[in-house]
């Protein structure tokens, strides 16, 4: 199983970015997906989450408004479409999964709910 993040770059506060998590080897519309970041010097934090099938998609309380996550069977990737950034989103972003993680829940943000990892996208948000 191998995950490829990808999308990130510098944009200016206020700005969009849409970040990619493609996979090879699982099928994504069958498992959840969880988006993760992690800033210089803090710890790596849940993000986003969406589940296999209809289940529910959840959001941190800091992108909650301004942030979307969804899924393209088709291409088996999983997209968080951000917008209004600021300057504190500025960090390194994860995708993940495991083959037993299908649907999103309070336990998202757990680092050991997930055995595939993507290399990480950095986005830097400054003027």
């Amino acid at each position: 199983v191998q995950l490829q993040a990808s999308g990130g770059g510098l944009v200016q506060p206020g700005g969009s970015l849409r970040l990619s998590c493609a996979a090879s080897g699982l099928a994504l519309d069958v498992h959840a997906i969880g988006w993760f970041r992690q800033a210089p010097g803090k710890e790596r934090e849940g993000v986003s989450c969406i589940s296999s099938s209809d289940g529910p998609t959840v959001y941190t309380d800091s992108v909650k408004g301004r942030s979307t996550i969804s899924r393209d069977n088709d291409k088996n990737t999983v997209y968080l479409q951000m917008n209004s950034l600021k300057p504190e989103d500025t960090a390194v972003y994860y995708c993940a999964t495991d083959r037993h993680f299908k649907i999103c829940d309070s336990y998202y943000g757990y680092l050991y709910v997930y055995d595939y990892w993507g290399q990480g996208t950095q986005v830097t948000v400054s003027s």
